[in-house]
């Protein structure tokens, strides 16, 4: 057993596993959680009690979900990071501009996550939303993110995340990746083909803060049949790049 496992509250651990519980499955009832978690009905019950006391959770004819609280909490945490407040207007604009989904995602902890999107006009719907997590190497901005970080840094991430797969498109072997991550160094952006999503394509893009540290990426997702030719391989990659250099000159004089 290693010192972090020895640190481990295990108390808190099915704390966090209910919670997820209840997420994954929309709602469910103490009894419900208690089978899903593998604890008594009682412990669930406790912990259920005390998450709806400080409103964690609500409780609706006998079925808890998530509370409103993990809205504010969560809005916190967005808003602490370094360039979130001020990309929104960008994000919005690259949305009217190409009128397709614009999605805006950060590094923590070796994954990323979602912290603002953009529906364009001609935007489809997809699974993303505020908060959610993803493997970087499945999504444009990720990639884009990966090829931005020092390579021990990436090792790291592969290391302890690996490549799992989410679609067949996904890329899994570890030497193909950094070729790919070698390719998005040199020209400064990223492709996403099905990798997250089938049928969904994408272009990534790494965004830097005022101290030219890598702060998140920005992808555009559209259906294949508009996400191709000229467009797709050079005009939207330039496009962005450009966008996103504005954006950094813009935030290092403000």
């Amino acid at each position: 057993m290693n010192d972090d496992q020895t640190k481990r509250v295990q108390a808190d651990d099915t704390l966090v596993s209910i919670l997820e519980a209840i997420q994954d499955n929309g709602g469910a009832t103490a009894s419900e959680i208690a089978d899903i978690v593998g604890v008594s009905k009682s412990t669930a019950y406790r912990h259920l009690t005390t998450l709806h006391d400080h409103r964690l959770v609500t409780k609706q004819n006998g079925t808890y979900d998530l509370g409103l609280r993990f809205l504010d909490l969560g809005g916190y945490a967005r808003e602490q990071h370094t360039v979130f407040g001020d990309i929104k207007p960008t994000l919005k604009n690259i949305a009217e501009e190409t009128g397709e989904f614009v999605g805006f995602l950060v590094e923590e902890d070796g994954l990323g996550v979602y912290l603002h999107t953009e529906m364009g006009n001609k935007g489809v719907q997809n699974d993303v939303r505020i908060g959610r997590h993803v493997h970087l190497h499945q999504s444009a901005a990720g990639k884009a993110i990966l090829g931005s970080l020092p390579e021990q840094r990436v090792e790291e991430i592969i290391d302890e995340h690996g490549l799992p797969a989410k679609t067949s498109e996904t890329v899994t072997d570890r030497d193909v990746f950094q070729e790919e991550l070698a390719t998005i160094r040199e020209r400064g952006y990223a492709y996403a083909r099905g990798d997250h999503t089938e049928g969904l394509w994408a272009v990534g893009v790494p965004v830097h803060d005022r101290s030219d540290q890598v702060a998140g990426g920005i992808l555009v997702a559209g259906p294949t049949h508009r996400m191709q030719g000229e467009w797709f391989e050079q005009g939207l990659p330039e496009y962005l790049k450009g966008t996103v250099k504005e954006f950094e000159l813009n935030l290092s004089f403000s």
